[in-house]
């Protein structure tokens, strides 16, 4: 197989993005160049490509995610979406490339001696790709003993490798409040039960989760993203329905806001009289690093001459590597994507784009850090 050109795959994966479950392009594209090198290839919820060397009986996994975003492009570049209202905002095209590129260049040595997986995983961005494919049985088929996630960071120097022990990523939360109250007429609110003012208290009281009822520092978030009523112009609404979200870094604190969302809004309805019920559903789990798989990131990082934190303040935004990472040892880092021009624009921006130059820095990790983690063991007299 010729050597593959990285900047022009990931223009090739970044015109084609596809929805979470729906990667089917993307899934036989990265299941074929794994095929071309030689690595055997399995194709199910994602694609696994399983690389061993020499006589090892150790096991890793080095993660990258495959899905796009609902989002349409306004990026001016000459490999933008073709696919209308559909884009890769969150640099899912050049963690794909990145570790394709590690998978090449271990496909030519026989520098390491054990067996590494490259895991390309689907519906990262709902949750749910990590465990559609750990029930297929992905880690009872393979038993690996670490496992190991990059995502790249805007605003962050090129190439900085950021990672902490512990809570890296918040959980996701999503909670939605139904408010039955009785409508009227707008001009006579007294012979009703009117769930927009209701629904307003239990707004601001949701508020005073955060800054009265946890710790100071304890990095939760609860907001209110949507407001839903039957009302009209001079009807008032006898239902309403709050939406919303909720980040937490640790399960207990997750677990009391949804004990105190529900003392909350059901008190309050039952001091106007009315029904409210909530439903409180964690989408994802709060991702948690290993101590020996983090450690040995950051040396590797290190050994690399990057640029390396390993104690950064965790991360508010969530990832369905903590389904991984809860069944098997594992380290989420950061990788700095740059601080200029679309690639120092936020992920999940319209004008996001992952940077070129940060293709051949990933992937060089990638494959150091498997030399490092399953190293050759040097017979006596070499």
């Amino acid at each position: 197989m010729p050597p593959i050109d990285l900047t022009v795959l990931r223009h090739e994966f970044h015109r084609m993005p596809e929805l979470g479950f729906a990667e089917e392009r993307t899934k036989a594209r990265v299941a074929g160049i794994l095929e071309d090198l030689g690595i055997e290839t399995h194709i199910g919820a994602g694609v696994v490509g399983v690389h061993k060397r020499g006589t090892g009986n150790r096991v890793i996994a080095l993660r990258a995610d495959m899905d796009a975003l609902p989002i349409h492009e306004t990026s001016s570049h000459d490999y933008a979406s073709q696919t209308a209202g559909v884009m890769h905002a969150c640099g899912h095209d050049g963690h794909m490339t990145m570790l394709l590129g590690a998978a090449a260049a271990l496909a030519e040595e026989a520098e390491f001696d054990g067996t590494v997986l490259f895991i390309f995983q689907p519906n990262e961005e709902h949750g749910l790709g990590a465990r559609a494919m750990i029930t297929e049985g992905l880690l009872e088929r393979f038993p690996v003993e670490e496992i190991y996630a990059i995502h790249n960071l805007p605003g962050a120097p090129l190439g900085q490798v950021s990672t902490r022990t512990g809570q890296i990523c918040s959980s996701e939360s999503l909670f939605e409040i139904l408010i039955e109250g009785q409508g009227g007429h707008a001009s006579m609110p007294q012979v009703g039960r009117d769930a927009i003012t209701i629904g307003a208290e239990i707004v601001q009281a949701l508020q005073t989760i955060v800054s009265r009822k946890l710790a100071p520092g304890a990095g939760v978030v609860v907001s209110v993203t949507e407001f839903l009523t039957d009302g009209q112009r001079n009807v008032l609404p006898g239902t309403a329905t709050l939406k919303g979200d909720v980040r937490a870094r640790l399960p207990a604190d997750r677990e009391e806001v949804a004990r105190l969302m529900r003392q909350l809004a059901e008190g309050i309805g039952a001091a106007h009289g009315v029904t409210v019920s909530v439903n409180f559903n964690t989408e994802f789990i709060e991702t948690i690093n290993a101590p020996e798989p983090t450690h040995a990131a950051v040396s590797t990082a290190r050994s690399l001459g990057l640029e390396t934190n390993g104690n950064r303040e965790p991360m508010s935004f969530s990832e369905d590597f903590a389904h991984f990472s809860t069944a098997v040892p594992g380290c989420f880092l950061l990788l700095g994507n740059g601080q200029e021009g679309p690639c120092g624009q936020p992920l999940h921006s319209d004008d996001y784009d992952f940077n070129d130059d940060l293709l051949p820095i990933g992937a060089a990790f990638w494959a150091q850090l498997v030399r490092d983690r399953l190293p050759v063991t040097k017979s006596k007299g070499e």
